[in-house]
C-alpha cells in the first residue's frame, strides 16, 4: 500500500517537474520543431498552391505566379492551421498536468477542465480570422473578379498576426495552464488566480485577432 502511494506520488511530481525548470530543455526542443513544421508548412503552401492556379496550358514561367485567390485561401489556411497547432500543444501540456493531477484522486474536475480548455481559444480565433478572410475576399460567394493580386497579397499578409500570435500565446498558455493546475492541487481555492494568469497570456491572441480583423474591414472597405 505505501509502495502504491509512493509510485503516484512520483508520477504526480513527474508531471509537476515536466512543466518545471527539469523539463525545460525537453519543451524547448518540442518547440523548435513545430516552429520548423509551421515554416515547413508555409513553404509548401507556397511553393504548391500555384499549381491549382495554374490554368491549362501555362508554362513553367507561370509556377511561381501566385493569383489573389490563391494568396487569400494561403492566408486563411495559414490562420487556421498555426493558431489550431499552438492549441493543440497548449491543451496537451495543460492536459497532461490535468490527468497527472487526477491520478491523485482528486475531485476537481471542473477546474481542471477549465485550464485544460483555455489554450483552445487561439485555434477558434484562427477559424474565425480563416472564415473572415473566405467570405470577405468572395471566394465564398464565387464573387472574385474584382479581386486582385495586390488585394491577395494584402488579404494574405492581414492573417499573419492571428496566425503567429495564437501560435505561440496557445503554447505558453498551456504551460501557465499546467503549472495551475499544479497549484490548483496543492491549493485547490487558488484556481481563479491560475486562470487569471493564463488569461494574461490570451490577452496577445486577442490582439492579434483584433489586428487581422482592422487589417481585413480596411482591405474590404
Amino acid at each position: 500500500m505505501c509502495c502504491g502511494g509512493k509510485n503516484r506520488m512520483n508520477f504526480h511530481k513527474n508531471q509537476v517537474d515536466t512543466h518545471s525548470g527539469k523539463g525545460g530543455s525537453m519543451y524547448s526542443v518540442r518547440l523548435r520543431r513545430i516552429l520548423g513544421v509551421s515554416i515547413v508548412t508555409l513553404v509548401v503552401l507556397f511553393l504548391a498552391a500555384p499549381a491549382f492556379a495554374q490554368t491549362e496550358g501555362a508554362g513553367v514561367g507561370d509556377w511561381f505566379r501566385f493569383g489573389p485567390v490563391t494568396l487569400c485561401i494561403a492566408g486563411a489556411a495559414l490562420a487556421v492551421i498555426l493558431s489550431g497547432i499552438g492549441s493543440a500543444v497548449g491543451i496537451g501540456y495543460a492536459g497532461r498536468a490535468s490527468l497527472g493531477a487526477m491520478s491523485e484522486g482528486t475531485k476537481d474536475f471542473a477546474k481542471y477542465l477549465m485550464l485544460t480548455a483555455l489554450p483552445g481559444t487561439q485555434g477558434i480565433y484562427g477559424f474565425v480570422a480563416g472564415f473572415l478572410v473566405m467570405l470577405w475576399s468572395g471566394i465564398m460567394a464565387g464573387e472574385t473578379g474584382a479581386l486582385t493580386v495586390s488585394k491577395g497579397w494584402q488579404f494574405f499578409y492581414a492573417s499573419l498576426p492571428v496566425a503567429f500570435a495564437g501560435l505561440f500565446s496557445a503554447i505558453q498558455q498551456g504551460k501557465v495552464c499546467a503549472s495551475g493546475v499544479n497549484m490548483t492541487t496543492k491549493q485547490p481555492g487558488e484556481v481563479g488566480k491560475a486562470l487569471v494568469l493564463g488569461v494574461f497570456v490570451e490577452f496577445y491572441a486577442v490582439l492579434g485577432l483584433l489586428i487581422t480583423i482592422l487589417l481585413l474591414i480596411s482591405i474590404r472597405g
